[in-house]
């Protein structure tokens, strides 16, 4: 039997790692030996190892001997990380959101002869999948993506759970957003251009810019390319009045002679308010557009996904979306599927029909249902 071993520990992880163990023999790290106690009386065919996973010399003993090597550490950890196990020429699939270029590391991925799948989630991820397979069969004119993850219940005063690293998602609303318009390259500011968008399923969201485009923006020639991330009316203006005031600064400022970074103690403040209740129901919601020229025929293919908490396996549907994403790539690369040498954003993955095929239906038997809807324009 194949080995794997899951990077982390957090929602996601747990997830991937419950749904690997069911093909493979499953190892997770973390350095919280709560979670992995908690995760090894729930499945005990999974073994759990308690590590500082930020020390290079402790993941490169871990993964010894392991077939793949799945990462789901917070952003600003990540980044050595994928570059640890492509050194130690290990294929990789990665969910991680940090602010470093991957690309980067694909010399060195190459010469290793290392497969690494980044930013391998829902968005990043599926969409980046979505558009690679269409990017194959058609001239793209326009992509567009709108994506969130919600609560059902909404609480004052952010009416917002976050469904992984709290560092993570301020990320989104800090880092500057790129957008491709006209054939240029934008940066605009996280946050900018709110818009509502009206959803059948679950109403009026505000959307606003944030940097999903990510790899899109080098791999792709497209004239115009935007994502948007979604949340419940009223949360971008709280988010603003935090960013504007200085609470997610990074240099640090000097407090009663301590010297403390406002982004680490607000993190500290908002995790409370931001974490999932135990069996707290909450959705994703996205809406994929690609849109262009298909054999002389002006098309538009719209991708629709709403998924909820699933309470037979008590799992969350960012966890789900994300993390079965990253397992169904995960299974094309332990099978051979999938044996691109190098740094492979997920728009790689899409580009092979056969992958995109098996990656659709390997969510769609988890209940991870893309219902995509075709348009003559």
């Amino acid at each position: 039997m194949k080995k794997v071993i899951v990077l982390g520990v957090g929602l996601v992880g747990k997830a991937m790692a419950r749904d690997l163990a069911r093909d493979y023999q499953v190892t997770v790290a973390d350095i919280n030996g709560e979670a992995l106690e908690q995760l090894r009386h729930e499945n005990p065919a999974i073994q759990t190892r308690e590590e500082d996973l930020s020390q290079a010399s402790k993941i490169q003993k871990l993964i010894v001997g392991q077939d793949l090597v799945i990462g789901a550490l917070p952003g600003f950890m990540a980044f050595s990380m994928l570059k640890t196990v492509i050194e130690s020429k290990k294929n990789i699939v990665d969910i991680s959101f940090f602010a470093e270029d991957a690309l980067e590391l694909d010399a060195v991925a190459q010469k290793n002869q290392v497969t690494a799948v980044v930013d391998c989630g829902v968005a990043p991820g599926m969409d980046n999948i979505i558009l690679g397979y269409h990017y194959q069969t058609m001239q793209v004119e326009s992509f567009e993506c709108l994506v969130g993850g919600l609560p059902v219940v909404r609480h004052w005063p952010y009416a917002y759970k976050a469904p992984f690293s709290p560092i993570d998602v301020i990320a989104e609303y800090t880092r500057p957003a790129r957008l491709v318009e006209n054939g240029h390259i934008v940066v605009r500011p996280a946050l900018s251009d709110a818009e509502y968008i009206d959803f059948d399923e679950v109403g009026t969201l505000e959307a606003f810019n944030t940097d999903g485009l990510r790899s899109l923006i080098k791999t792709m020639k497209i004239p115009n390319m935007k994502e948007k991330t979604l949340r419940y009316p009223g949360h971008i203006e709280y988010i603003k009045v935090l960013r504007e005031t200085g609470f997610f600064d990074e240099k640090p400022v000097q407090v009663r002679g301590a010297s403390v970074r406002p982004i680490d103690v607000t993190a500290k403040l908002l995790f409370p308010k931001w974490q999932l209740g135990k069996d707290e129901e909450e959705f994703t919601i996205m809406r994929v557009s690609v849109q262009g020229k298909e054999q002389g025929n002006n098309k538009r293919y719209v991708y629709h996904l709403l998924d909820r908490y699933d309470k037979k396996t008590h799992t969350s549907s960012m966890a789900r979306t994300t993390g079965y994403t990253a397992t169904a790539v995960s299974h094309l690369v332990l099978e051979g599927h999938f044996t691109r040498a190098g740094v492979c954003p997920p728009e790689y993955v899409g580009a092979d029909t056969a992958a995109f095929r098996q990656v659709l239906a390997y969510l769609k038997e988890r209940n991870v249902n893309y219902v995509a809807q075709e348009h003559l324009e």
